[in-house]
């Protein structure tokens, strides 16, 4: 089975409510979909999101570099020979990791499908089941109660609540939605680079010792800031995750033996695709560190990648943050992973499983 051509598309699914976080505020899901064809009728599909502010991605970057650049280096390589065509796909250009996913998401599609089994068991199998949060936007109190009290009612079992605007205010926040769902949701903080090291320690400090227990505390301060991130880490009780710190397997050894961090979350637009995020997870169960599968703005596409992976590295991989079908107003995507709210589950189908995206609007060379 050989490549024959790699055609790029755009998919926009409205979200159910605007997407607010300390770094942005998001209504619709704009993405890149890539469609890589074969000699053999059969097609694998991946999926990138402009993150500008956080991979620095954008849409005409995602296409310049899938079309000019990662394109011609992929036609005519065999789908069987997986370990060059992602090392092709890696050393194509600098940075750049959304577009180099959408692409390598694709490849693995296809080589699932080459040896007719769903991804998850060619990365070695694992419970075809598993249980993701739902993100709480940042907002005004009431609303964000309101939000983290429906979400319990609809059967999630553990929340990320997006702070990092308002020190103060960030602290109130939480206290609130605790009260309101305590002992009915696991709490997952997450400050989006939103504070300093010493606020993060000053919030964290308030929190615990008013009694609020939360799961974790992800990526309290900015991506480049380790030394905060260790100073954060070092000083309290709550375990300290570490998101846009960690792109690359590199990334995760320093991290790792800096001791900077209790947790490491893998998303595949970080990582450039699933050969890196293999490798993080591998290398994370070599110490002993736990890991969290999340995902960007995306749809059930590329967080179905992301969800083989998970449930195949699942003995590293103990965290879940894939909620991004849920958040969308519809799924486009006919077969492939089923998002039933908190509960994910993968068919026998072969690859992602994907048969057709609806509304996608194919782009012209």
């Amino acid at each position: 089975m050989k490549i024959t051509d790699i055609r790029l598309g755009m998919l926009r699914v409205p979200l159910k409510t605007p997407f607010k976080t300390a770094l942005r505020t998001i209504d619709t899901v704009d993405d890149i979909v890539v469609l890589v064809e074969t000699d053999a009728g059969k097609i694998g599909y991946g999926e990138a999101p402009a993150t500008a502010v956080i991979t620095g991605d954008t849409h005409g970057s995602i296409v310049e570099a899938i079309d000019k650049i990662i394109r011609p280096r992929l036609i005519g390589q065999d789908v069987s020979n997986l370990n060059r065509i992602t090392r092709l796909i890696q050393t194509s250009l600098e940075g750049n990791t959304s577009a180099k996913a959408a692409v390598e998401i694709a490849v693995y599609d296809l080589w699932a499908q080459l040896h007719n089994a769903p991804l998850y068991r060619m990365l070695g199998g694992g419970d075809p089941v598993i249980t993701t949060d739902i993100t709480i936007s940042v907002d005004y109190i009431d609303k964000m109660v309101a939000d983290s009290i429906d979400a319990v009612e609809r059967g999630f079992a553990s929340l990320k609540i997006k702070v990092g605007k308002d020190i103060g205010l960030d602290v109130e926040r939480v206290k609130a939605i605790h009260a309101a769902v305590e002992g009915r949701a696991l709490l997952r903080l997450d400050a989006n680079q939103g504070w300093t090291a010493k606020q993060a320690v000053f919030a964290m400090h308030s929190l615990e010792d008013a009694g609020v227990v939360l799961e974790l505390l992800e990526q309290p301060v900015k991506a480049q800031d380790i030394d905060g991130l260790k100073y954060v880490t070092d000083r309290v009780h709550t375990p300290v995750m570490a998101d846009e710190s960690v792109f690359g397997p590199a990334d995760a050894i320093d991290l790792i033996k800096m001791r900077a961090a209790d947790i490491i979350n893998i998303k595949l637009m970080k990582t450039g695709g699933l050969s890196n995020a293999i490798r993080i997870a591998d290398i994370a169960a070599l110490y002993g560190v736990e890991c969290m599968i999340g995902c960007m703005l995306e749809t059930s596409i590329s967080v179905a990648a992301a969800v083989h992976l998970g449930v195949a590295k699942a003995d590293v991989i103990t965290k879940v943050d894939l909620d991004g079908p849920s958040l969308c107003q519809y799924d486009p995507v006919e077969g492939g992973v089923i998002f039933d709210d908190s509960e994910i589950t993968i068919t026998d189908a072969p690859g992602l499983g994907i048969r057709e995206i609806r509304g996608l609007e194919m782009l012209s060379r």
